[in-house]
Formats: C-alpha cells, structure tokens, sequence
C-alpha cells in the first residue's frame, strides 16, 4: 500500500518540481570578469527557446570592437560521458587567439554538461547515421551563439571566423555556406562524426555516409576552410581525413588541407593542447593575417 502511495505522488511531484512554463530565459553575461584572458562565464541561446547554452568568453584588454571567434566543441554519441563533460575553454587556443586581437567565444552545446537538455545533434545509430542531419544541427547552434555575440557593441559586426574540433569541426563545415561578410573563415580540425566506433581506434560508423555528407557540405561552400588533422589521430586518420577534404572539395568547397605532426599520445585532442596550438601556429596565422573587410563608420552628418 505504501508503494502505490508512493506511486501515486510521482505525477504531483514532477509538476512541483517542473521549471515553470513561463520562466523567461535570459542571454548575457553571468558575474564579472576573471583571470586569465577576461574569462567570463555567459549564457548564449540555443536552439531550445527554453533553455540557455552555457558558454565562456575571452577577449583582449581595452573597449574593442573586437573581431570575434567562436570555437565549437567536440562531442560523443554517449549519453553519460555528455552529461559529465566540464566546459569547454580550449585556453590555450583562446590565448592564441586573444593575443591577435580576437574576442574568443567557447559556447557549449545542447545535451552537453551544464547546459543540458535535449541532444539535437544525434547522429543516431553507427550503421544508419545521419551525418548529415546532425552536422546541420550543430551548425545551427554555432550560428545562434555567433549571432548574440555580434549584437554586442564589444564585437565587430564583420569578419568573425569559427574554429570547429571533432563534431564541432563537422558543424562548422556544415556552416560553410553562410555570408562570408559575416564568417571570413573556417578552421576545422580533425572533422567528421563516427570516430572510435565502439571505442575502437581506426574505427568509423558508415564511411560511406560520412564521405557523402561531406560531399553535400561543399555544395554551395562560400567561406574557405583551413583543414588539419595531426599524424596520430586515430578517430579521423590523415588518409581518410584527406578523403573527406577531397570530397568537400569535389562538390565546390575551397579547402586547405594541412597534416600536422603527431602531438601528445593522441592527436585528436592536439587543438586542447598547448602543444597542439603551437603545431598549428603556421597554419592558425595564414589564416588570421589574411586581411578582413574594413568596418564600415556610420555618416552622422
């Protein structure tokens, strides 16, 4: 009897304890500025009206505007390891990027960590995914955070660039064919989805699917990707990370293609790494010395 009490509570229980249906969702920075590099917490949208993305924000000293540069992180088809994954910083690529002047945005996605909520990039299963889809849905939700941050008065309204890791990397290819008034580049490193099938190294869901989804990112590609996999990267290796370059490139995207010396003991994780970042300083510095469009000054007159 008192099981089905107790049963009978749970419906009550779940309203008391739902968010309320009319809770306004907020955007914008949450407490002050800290060490290093500004760090401060902020709340960006997501694709989810009700829920608010989690992110963190770096940026030089001084008033700006500062060229902005969003970097989208990587992610895992596992449910558990999303939920316990800590807040991206990437802090020693922000620090690069800081040091040229960039206001560096690290949003997380939904499904991930703190942030929670539904995770609407699911590939789904390893033989049926759609690689597709979920590169689409993750560029959706660079794009949202990207689109906050240059309504603030600190960020120019031009020439942001997006530095994608792993899935993230995926997204911003996905993200290619947007103005390139808005997003001057794109910065990819290791992309793709379905690395370390069952946790096996070398092992990819569905090449096929991901080769030709690659393919339909490059129709229509307007803004050119800086591409770079290091040596000892065993979820994309360099040859098929090649592969999918091709296939982007073969279908109209402008890609440049760079493999990288292997960093730590696996180069996947080589953009997180200080070391990983000093890897790519030739390449990360073709691509922010190349000159942006000049802001354009509003005539008072």
């Amino acid at each position: 009897m008192r099981l089905l009490n107790t049963l009978a509570l749970l419906p009550l229980l779940a309203l008391l304890t739902a968010p309320p249906l009319c809770a306004q969702v907020t955007f914008g920075p949450l407490g002050e500025e800290g060490e290093p590099l500004r760090r401060q917490a902020w709340l960006v949208p997501s694709p989810d009206t009700g829920i608010a993305a989690r992110a963190l924000l770096f940026r030089p000293t001084g008033a700006g505007p500062f060229r902005l540069a969003v970097v989208a992180h990587a992610s895992t088809q596992n449910t558990l390891r999303r939920a316990q994954m800590p807040q991206p910083e990437y802090r020693p690529l922000a620090a690069f990027l800081v040091a040229r002047g960039f206001a560096v945005l690290v949003p997380e996605r939904l499904g991930h960590g703190a942030t929670g909520g539904r995770y609407v990039e699911d590939q789904g299963g390893c033989d049926e995914a759609d690689y597709a889809r979920s590169g689409r849905a993750t560029a959706e939700e660079i794009r949202l955070a990207l689109e906050f941050l240059r309504k603030q008065d600190f960020i120019r309204k031009d020439a942001a660039i997006v530095l994608g890791h792993s899935a993230g990397g995926w997204g911003a290819l996905a993200l290619a064919n947007v103005d390139p008034k808005a997003i001057s580049a794109i910065m990819a490193f290791a992309p793709g989805r379905g690395g370390h099938a069952n946790d096996e190294p070398n092992r990819i869901c569905a090449k096929h699917t991901l080769l030709a989804a690659a393919t339909e990112f490059g129709k229509g590609a307007r803004i050119p990707v800086m591409w770079l996999v290091a040596t000892n990267d065993s979820y994309f290796a360099p040859a098929f990370s090649r592969a999918l370059a091709d296939a982007f490139r073969g279908s109209g995207g402008k890609v440049d293609f760079h493999t990288l010396p292997a960093v730590g003991s696996e180069g996947h994780w080589m953009i997180e790494r200080e070391g990983g970042v000093d890897a790519a300083r030739t390449e990360l510095d073709r691509v922010l010395n190349q000159p942006a469009a000049p802001v354009k000054r509003q005539d008072n007159r």
